[in-house]
């Protein structure tokens, strides 16, 4: 009788230790869910509410226009490194909202990739790239292109070099430039993705990461058009949508395939699929969007009066 009594006393309080424990766990792990952002409209509209800056007058994305674009006889954007292989070991990582990939390689590089042209004032370092993807071929991409959104967008970060990190950027308004490249579904695969989507599967769940087996060069994931491009100011398109970003838009896009992209649709947030990760248009407001201008002199001597806006 005893025993039995001592059987039933062990029994419950190891039903309450543990209780007591998931209870602890599952608070804690709602308060980390609680800090994540949605892309459902009824919770991207509630960013604001942590991150104020998300309710700023020069959000991204935004619509581009060819006809409402202002032309300007722009620099090239010359890119530094890009046709190098990326100084490894490269980082793989699902973070919840998108899969990014992180060249660790990038501070040790004596010449890591960079940009500068455009209307940029300064050279600008790669830090990470990342995407955005729909959960259908029709929509996917953050930006809108004469009324086309393509089904993915890849984002190429870079910072001021002067700035030492990116979290010191975001506090400047030069402080960041985001390259954006666009991708349509064909029937074959592109090749130049697989480095990339090879370890794709070993990252399907958020805060899983994995080192890549191979480098590759930046330039093999660009498409061959890159004379014509849109810029404007602009933000961050992620909280705290700080409004540090100079935008530089390409609209010739890269191909995927359809199998190839439904391996980013099986990614995880731990709560659902990661896909339509993109943020709503946001009003251009009394922004300008350039658009380069090819035929005229792009001389420093001979800048209109827009341009010198940007450089003054």
């Amino acid at each position: 009788m005893l025993q039995v009594r001592f059987l039933v006393k062990f029994l419950f309080l190891t039903i309450l230790f543990f209780s007591l424990i998931n209870g602890a766990w599952g608070r804690n792990h709602r308060v980390a869910r609680s800090h994540r952002f949605g892309y459902a409209r009824n919770r991207q509209v509630l960013w604001q509410e942590d991150h104020k800056k998300c309710g700023g007058e020069n959000q991204s994305p935004i619509q581009i226009i060819r006809h409402r674009a202002i032309p300007l006889p722009l620099r090239a954007v010359e890119m530094v490194g890009y046709h190098d292989p990326l100084p490894g070991p490269l980082n793989l990582t699902n973070n919840g909202h998108s899969v990014m990939l992180r060249p660790e390689g990038l501070t040790r590089s004596m010449h890591p990739p960079a940009v500068y042209g455009a209307l940029l004032k300064d050279h600008y370092v790669m830090d990470t790239l990342h995407f955005h993807w729909g959960l259908r071929d029709y929509r996917g991409s953050e930006h809108r292109v004469n009324g086309v959104r393509y089904p993915m967008e890849m984002h190429i970060v870079h910072r001021k070099q002067s700035y030492g990190s990116v979290h010191e950027a975001l506090g400047h308004s030069d402080g960041l430039s985001v390259l954006a490249f666009f991708f349509e579904v064909r029937e074959k695969d592109n090749p130049t993705l697989q480095p990339l989507l090879q370890k794709l599967h070993l990252v399907k769940l958020e805060g899983q990461s994995v080192y890549l087996d191979s480098t590759f060069t930046m330039a093999s994931l660009l498409p061959r058009d890159l004379e014509i491009y849109y810029t404007y100011r602009g933000s961050l398109t992620t909280p705290p949508c700080s409004e540090a970003v100079t935008w530089i838009v390409f609209p010739e896009p890269q191909f995927i395939s359809y199998m190839q992209l439904k391996k980013f649709r099986r990614l995880s947030s731990g709560e659902s699929k990661i896909a339509d990760n993109y943020r709503v248009l946001q009003e251009l407001g009394n922004r300008i969007v350039y658009v380069r201008r090819m035929f005229s002199d792009t001389s420093s001597g001979n800048l209109t009066n827009d341009e010198q806006l940007w450089y003054n």
